[in-house]
């Protein structure tokens, strides 16, 4: 419905894709890769519907890390690495992210390792 011509107010606009994707719609999503795919699958085919008492447990505390996460990022206008930046001394900041940077590349393994099979 178009407001009246002599209105000076206007509708916005119809929002674009990238302001409906929140920071955590966007983290939430980054987890279900090839490995994390294949390991569900896994776990699932070996223990059916025996380990769903622990969503009780772990789906909240996931969606309270995510929504932190995003919170943080989106007060400070940095990311995790930057807010370390700026809040700790150096070397900390250089050695947790060294530390994730190990953790993501021994994650990212299986995948390489999959690629190189025929």
């Amino acid at each position: 419905m178009e407001p009246p011509a002599d209105d000076p107010a206007k509708l916005p606009d119809r929002p674009k894709l990238l302001q409906v994707m929140r920071p955590d719609l966007i983290t939430g999503a980054s987890d279900d890769d090839p490995n994390g795919i294949a390991t569900y699958s896994q776990v699932g085919a070996q223990f059916g519907y025996g380990l769903a008492w622990t969503l009780v447990f772990s789906y909240p505390l996931m969606v309270a890390i995510e929504e932190i996460s995003a919170r943080i990022g989106r007060v400070t206008g940095y990311g995790i690495a930057g807010n370390l930046r700026r809040h700790y001394p150096p070397w900390l900041a250089v050695s947790i992210v060294a530390i994730v940077l190990v953790a993501n590349l021994i994650n990212w393994a299986p995948t390489l390792a999959r690629w190189a099979r025929p």
